[in-house]
């Protein structure tokens, strides 16, 4: 069984959190079908915070049923690929304007220069966002090429070597 404070404290863990641009968030959809987005995030005091319109069909869903899970990756080979895994629970709460954490995300992919226009194009666009956050209760992180692997995968190397 795996500790989800450890599994967050991870030095890789870590980098991805603070660094990775998106990550992809699943859910049930309305009609009870699973559904997977990338979607810009942050990490703040704990919690994945991902921000959107009050009209997005993802805050129709999570109303009815908050629970997620989201996923963080990079590497494009089996020796560089990590992973962070993570579920939980969506909590969703209104809020006039446009969140920090919406711009505070954007800053990850976003050059210096770039943020007044993008906050003045979306302080325009937004009178309302929903805030969307989502505290860890599971997490696991796997690095492949360092052998940090899933349970039934290192078994197998195991029984192999």
């Amino acid at each position: 069984m795996t500790n989800t404070a450890d599994e967050l404290a991870h030095p890789e863990a870590r980098r991805l959190l603070a660094e990775a641009s998106l990550l992809r968030l699943g859910y049930d959809g309305l009609d009870g079908t699973p559904r997977v987005i990338p979607i810009g995030f942050l990490w703040n005091a704990g919690r994945i915070v991902v921000c959107t319109a009050t009209s997005s069909p993802k805050v129709r869903a999570l109303a009815r049923r908050p629970q997620v899970a989201a996923t963080i990756d990079e590497g494009s080979t089996p020796t560089d690929a990590k992973a962070l895994l993570i579920r939980g629970t969506a909590v969703l709460e209104t809020v006039d304007g446009v969140p920090r954490e919406y711009v505070d995300a954007a800053r990850k992919v976003l050059e210096p220069a770039q943020m007044p226009d993008f906050e003045e194009a979306v302080t325009a666009t937004y009178s309302q966002m929903v805030r969307i956050s989502i505290t860890p209760r599971w997490a696991r992180f796997y690095d492949f090429g360092d052998g940090r692997l899933p349970g039934y995968l290192q078994r197998l190397v195991e029984q192999a070597g």
